[in-house]
């Protein structure tokens, strides 16, 4: 209507100052409700190829979408491990920081598993003990043995003497050098059993101290893993847990946190298909927002999806008929406020309207620009200021619309 009005006042009603002055038309004579198509032809024709031809003009170069959300992503609150709740810290809608506990499980199990970590770290520092005390003990088998097998040696060299001048029998020199390696394998085991010991101790039980300290950091952390705390800061929402009830990691969430910043931050609009060569990173835009009613947010372009979402695919066992894709995508814009701070008040999840606008400075600033060119991109960035005053006409009446009209 806007755009109608500022064409007619550009073709009718010059075309009709001419008829009623310069022709010396009257109203009401000449110039009647019957005959006002034929008089006022030229100027009627002009002002509908204008009108189309400027709405054409804004709307390609000065993109608008009434698909505008403040999207805001929630944090689903689920334990790591199913079991029954025994212990809620929290109540709903409070806020909490990150890491803060929000509800413990029943940690029975994880607690005897903990225990037993600590019982068989326990039972190895008590088996190295031994194993020392058996060192000390093996050091001195070490020393009887080898007195019995050097008392063994030196009776066998003396009976050997003895046995040149027959003083001895050969059956007991032979009974003495048996003697001997009977002595001399209960000092190599002896010796054998002390390098066990020290082996143990200083490789096995070390070996396994570590394995029984790893299975005390798992147990410790499946005992940890029985409180659920808070991965961000935020509000808990829906979240109803009592002790006693059962929270399953698959099936049964135990509620939601919606971060503290959470579409706070950025607008996510779709915008046309037609306009995915207007649209650029750097665009200065404008939105206003039904949870903030009669403001005008500055904005700008900080990304474009560079993919339509309608026309993804995914691997299935069935072929897809493109038919099937009939609903046309939108061109997946965010906005970012121009000045921090200025999207506060704005509810995350409220609908927006937003404005986008081509800026030419850079292409009129050169120098080798031709006249027409010139022209053309002058009247691109001009008729912007018209998109500019729809969207702020739209602002005032927006709450109109929502509290009056749509019966809300």
């Amino acid at each position: 209507m806007l755009e109608l009005l500022l064409c007619s006042m550009l073709t009718v009603l010059p075309d009709y100052l001419f008829r009623r002055y310069g022709q010396g038309k009257r109203v009401g004579r000449e110039l009647t409700l019957y005959t006002v198509w034929y008089e006022l032809r030229w100027g009627i024709t002009a002002c509908l190829i204008l009108t189309i031809s400027l709405i054409t003009l804004i709307f390609y170069y000065h993109p608008s979408s009434k698909n505008v959300t403040a999207l805001f992503r929630t944090v689903t609150i689920l334990p790591e491990t199913s079991g029954r709740v025994d212990e809620v810290y929290v109540g709903l809608n409070q806020k909490v920081e990150a890491g803060a506990p929000l509800f413990r499980l029943d940690s029975s199990e994880q607690k005897a598993a903990l225990e037993t970590a600590h019982r068989r770290i326990a039972e190895i520092d008590a088996q190295a003990k031994v194993d020392q005390t058996e060192l000390v003990g093996a050091d001195a088998q070490i020393r009887e043995a080898t007195s019995s097998y050097q008392m063994a040696v030196d009776e066998y060299e003396m009976k050997a003497q003895l046995l040149k001048s027959n003083a001895v029998s050969r059956r007991e020199v032979e009974r003495l050098e048996t003697g001997i390696e009977s002595r001399k394998s209960a000092l190599d085991a002896s010796i054998a059993k002390k390098k066990t010991l020290e082996t143990a101790i200083s490789t096995l039980l070390p070996a396994q101290r570590a394995s029984a300290e790893a299975a005390l950091a798992e147990a410790q952390v499946e005992l940890d893993k029985t409180v659920v705390r808070a991965g961000v800061a935020g509000t808990v929402q829906q979240f109803v847990l009592r002790p006693g009830d059962v929270v399953n990691a698959m099936l049964r969430p135990a509620g939601i946190l919606v971060p503290e910043n959470a579409g706070r931050t950025t607008l996510i609009a779709g915008f046309g298909q037609i306009e995915a060569q207007v649209m650029k990173k750097g665009m200065i835009a404008e939105a206003t927002c039904v949870g903030k009613p009669f403001t005008i947010i500055p904005m700008v372009v900080t990304e474009v999806q560079d993919v339509i979402a309608a026309g993804q695919l995914r691997p299935t066992d069935q072929l897809v008929d493109v038919q099937q894709m009939a609903q046309p995508g939108t061109l997946t814009v965010f906005l970012e406020p121009l000045f921090p701070g200025q999207l506060d008040g704005v509810p995350p999840g409220s609908s927006c309207i937003a404005n986008a606008y081509t800026n030419n400075h850079d292409a009129l600033a050169d120098e080798n620009i031709g006249t027409l060119r010139w022209a053309f991109l002058h009247a691109v960035d001009a008729v912007g200021l018209v998109h500019a005053m729809i969207l702020r006409m739209q602002a005032v009446l927006l709450p109109v619309q929502t509290l009056v009209f749509s019966g809300h």
